[in-house]
């Protein structure tokens, strides 16, 4: 079992960042692929970003791709998701969640473990 906790998320003006983090404990993350979604109101959660186990490499939603970086930090079992150039449209909660098997997923049905969420409001 693993148990997933986010923090970092808050009220930041249009134009700033976040960094929001990922904890993991239960058990190691770092042969897990990990990722980010989010949900805003009346909306369907949506994928933002997600990291593979075994290259590292990153993939990202055409909404925040170049503004987005996924990291990890397999010694801390904590991942990272760092937003610049925050919209309004941002504005959600942001879920990260762990996939036991396979590589990393933009479908939230192919995760198996999510953390509780974190807000991120973006003001215009």
């Amino acid at each position: 079992q693993v148990q997933l906790v986010e923090s970092g998320g808050g009220l930041v003006q249009a134009g700033g960042s976040l960094r929001l983090s990922c904890a993991a404990s239960g058990r190691t993350l770092s042969s897990y692929a990990m990722g980010w979604f989010r949900q805003a109101p009346g909306k369907e959660r949506e994928f933002v970003a997600a990291i593979n186990w075994s290259d590292y490499n990153t993939y990202y939603a055409d909404s925040v791709k170049g503004r987005a970086t996924m990291s990890r930090d397999n010694a801390k079992n904590t991942v990272y998701l760092r937003m610049n150039s925050l919209k309004p449209e941002d504005t959600a909660v942001y879920y990260c969640a762990a996939r036991t098997f396979g590589s990393s997923s933009y479908l939230d049905a192919e995760y198996d473990y999510w953390g509780q969420g974190t807000q991120v409001t973006v003001s215009s």
